[in-house]
């Protein structure tokens, strides 16, 4: 499903096996493409009309930069399709969800909810005493994943490839301030998934999508993010 990005375009993910067949149907509506550059953490499509594709390089860098004339994206599909072990850590307020994936599978994962209160509309002394109660509940459901992330997944970090993040950017920052999870967050990659609630399903989905190249098409006249 694509999504809006800011500067303009639509982003997608695409598996792997489905990257050459996206790419040709991409060259037969766009009138070819003109050029392929490639550097170490993006390949930027140029085609015949203007319209481009700047692919993210997971789990960089990609051998072999430099600009070639046409459609040269073999290294790109060669590097994506290699088997990998991947951290997943994904994190919402009320939840959390993390584990190692193999070749987009599950292999070891711990899943925990949290309840945290939903805002309320009251005022006044309740409301105070309410935001206290929803602040603290939210402490206790980031201190579990914390605490989770560090049993299961840091002793594990020299078996991996990356790390990939998941949720709620709010709540990974705040992970990301323990220092016993430095070099787990040393090792993310830029991109953040957005997920729905942590959940086992959740995860397992994560996987398939960690191994996918996210692609944003822009028109011309489209600006890219400065």
């Amino acid at each position: 499903m694509a999504r809006q990005v800011a500067g303009g375009g639509r982003a997608v993910e695409v598996p792997p096996e489905r990257l050459d067949g996206w790419f040709a149907r991409f060259a037969d509506r766009n009138d070819g493409v003109r050029t392929t550059l490639r550097s170490d953490t993006e390949v930027r499509v140029t085609a015949g009309n203007g319209t481009t594709v700047t692919a993210t390089v997971p789990f960089g860098p990609l051998p072999d930069p430099g600009e070639y004339p046409g459609l040269d994206i073999a290294p790109l599909i060669q590097h994506a399709l290699r088997p990998r072990t991947v951290v997943l850590l994904l994190v919402r307020r009320g939840g959390h969800s993390l584990g190692l994936a193999y070749d987009g599978r599950i292999i070891l994962s711990r899943t925990d909810r949290h309840h945290v209160q939903g805002r309320t509309a009251a005022g006044g002394w309740s409301q105070q005493r309410f935001a206290r109660r929803r602040a603290g509940q939210a402490k206790a459901a980031l201190h579990s994943a914390a605490d989770d992330a560090y049993e299961v997944l840091v002793p594990r970090l020299s078996e991996v490839a990356a790390v990939v993040l998941g949720g709620d950017r709010r709540a990974l920052d705040e992970l990301r301030a323990d220092r016993r999870l430095a070099k787990l967050f040393e090792r993310a990659e830029p991109r953040v998934l957005e997920i729905p609630e942590p959940r086992r399903e959740v995860l397992a989905e994560a996987a398939l999508r960690a191994r996918a190249v996210e692609l944003v098409v822009r028109e011309p006249g489209e600006r890219r993010p400065a």
